[in-house]
């Protein structure tokens, strides 16, 4: 009899969850490695050294920044991978693996000129990069490090190691506060992005490597290896987790946490669930690839890329 009423409420669930298609898709000159959001412009990382803008809801492309190739380990020009993007105002952000070491290039776009802040010469193994404000930057390094840099000194404020285990990503919340870090360990640091303190420390949902995080309206979500996507409060602490069936490369959250994205399957479909009631409520189809960002434009808009030259574009109008 249980058996029968678990079967029941199983297909109740299923048959609650909203199928939805791509509502567009975005042909890109290259590989998707990162992806950002700010005030109607997507702005997408390749991995052909360059980075792609397009108006949103348009979706047209008004601009594409490149920097110049790199030399791989054999010595051959290739075009330069993007690995981190970001847009404050008029002024783009280009962080780029150099091939020499390990060590970053990092590029600023404004005023139609691209300069470069950050070359391999300054030795920085840098993974990801975000503006804090017009003048800042926040760097993470492979060491799980987190520093603040002043974009007029050229200096690091502030550079100071979080723990032992190798960084994995990290996300400031709204007002560019606090930054949360996850590492390979499953525990993720919440840091004041002022002092480059940890102010809270997040841990018991995740047992391994969390992919990516994502910082909303006082929560955080992060994708684990260990096929479990948690949901933290950062002001109590207290955290929960979904359970998936595969690796979950990928997260996101709606702007007021009410919705979060998860890549939960082996099939790359993105599942989005109800933050309060874990329950699910839409199922993303149609990801060819492994999903790497996942951006809430708002409650029922989102974007998606993933390891192709594909950006989807999704809409929950049936909600």
């Amino acid at each position: 009899m249980k058996k029968l009423l678990l079967l029941l409420y199983m297909s109740i669930d299923l048959f609650a969850v909203e199928s939805y298609d791509p509502a567009a898709m975005i042909d890109l000159n290259g590989t998707a490695k990162d992806m950002v959001y700010d005030n109607g412009r997507l702005v997408v990382a390749t991995d052909m050294g360059h980075i792609e803008v397009y108006t949103v809801p348009e979706i047209k492309k008004i601009k594409e920044i490149s920097i110049p190739n790199v030399k791989d380990f054999m010595g051959d020009m290739m075009p330069a991978r993007i690995m981190s993007t970001d847009v404050i105002g008029e002024k783009y952000l280009l962080l780029s693996d150099s091939g020499i070491g390990g060590y970053a290039n990092l590029f600023i776009h404004e005023n139609n000129e691209t300069i470069q802040v950050i070359s391999p010469e300054n030795k920085k193994p840098l993974i990801k990069a975000r503006f804090v404000d017009q003048d800042h930057m926040l760097f993470g390094y492979l060491s799980n490090e987190v520093a603040l840099y002043d974009l007029k000194t050229r200096k690091e404020l502030y550079r100071k190691q979080l723990s032992e285990s190798k960084f994995s990503d990290f996300a400031m919340n709204e007002d560019k506060s606090q930054v949360v870090f996850s590492c390979e360990s499953g525990v993720l640091s919440v840091v004041d992005i002022k002092t480059g303190k940890i102010i809270k420390t997040l841990e018991g949902q995740n047992v391994d490597n969390v992919y990516k995080v994502d910082f909303k309206n006082g929560m955080v979500s992060g994708a684990g290896q260990d096929q479990r996507g948690s949901l933290y409060d950062v002001k109590t602490g207290k955290g929960s987790y979904i359970k998936g069936n595969f690796l979950i490369y990928a997260t996101g959250l709606s702007p007021s946490a009410s919705k979060v994205a998860f890549a939960m399957d082996e099939r790359n479909n993105i599942s989005i669930y109800d933050t309060s009631s874990k329950s699910k409520i839409a199922l993303l189809k149609g990801q060819k690839s492994t999903l790497n960002v996942i951006i809430f434009k708002n409650e029922n808009e989102l974007f998606s890329a993933s390891d192709d030259n594909t950006v989807m574009v999704w809409k929950l109008n049936k909600q």
